[in-house]
């Protein structure tokens, strides 16, 4: 199980906000590779099902550049993004926070789709 000590208990991290997951998903998906904003939604859909408008994918770039946590260079008409410094200490720290959370979830989850996945159903 994913659980994690009391004594190492944290809060959600100031870089992301955990309702949509929508700053952490960036940060993840920027770990992975530098990526300008089209290509983050294209992922984030994939992952989601659905597609993040740029209406909510381009103020979430903004406030993580705002916080440091991201910078971005133009490269013609597109700018590219990449991980700073800083947003690689965000993303551990989101991430625990994300297991500490969500972490039980998951692995009840995982065993979940493995015994319907191994029944006769669906």
């Amino acid at each position: 199980m994913s659980e994690v000590p009391d004594s190492v208990q944290c809060c959600p991290p100031d870089c992301c906000d955990m309702r949509g997951f929508l700053t952490f998903q960036i940060l993840w998906e920027l770990d992975k590779a530098e990526l300008n904003g089209q290509q983050i939604a294209e992922r984030i859909a994939k992952r989601r099902g659905t597609k993040p408008t740029p209406g909510t994918i381009y103020p979430a770039l903004k406030e993580l550049k705002k916080g440091k946590y991201i910078d971005g260079v133009k490269e013609g008409r597109q700018i590219v993004y990449h991980l700073t410094p800083e947003g690689d200490k965000a993303l551990i720290e989101a991430s625990r926070y994300f297991l500490q959370a969500f972490g039980d979830i998951a692995d009840d989850v995982k065993v979940k789709v493995v015994v319907i996945n191994g029944s006769d159903c669906g």
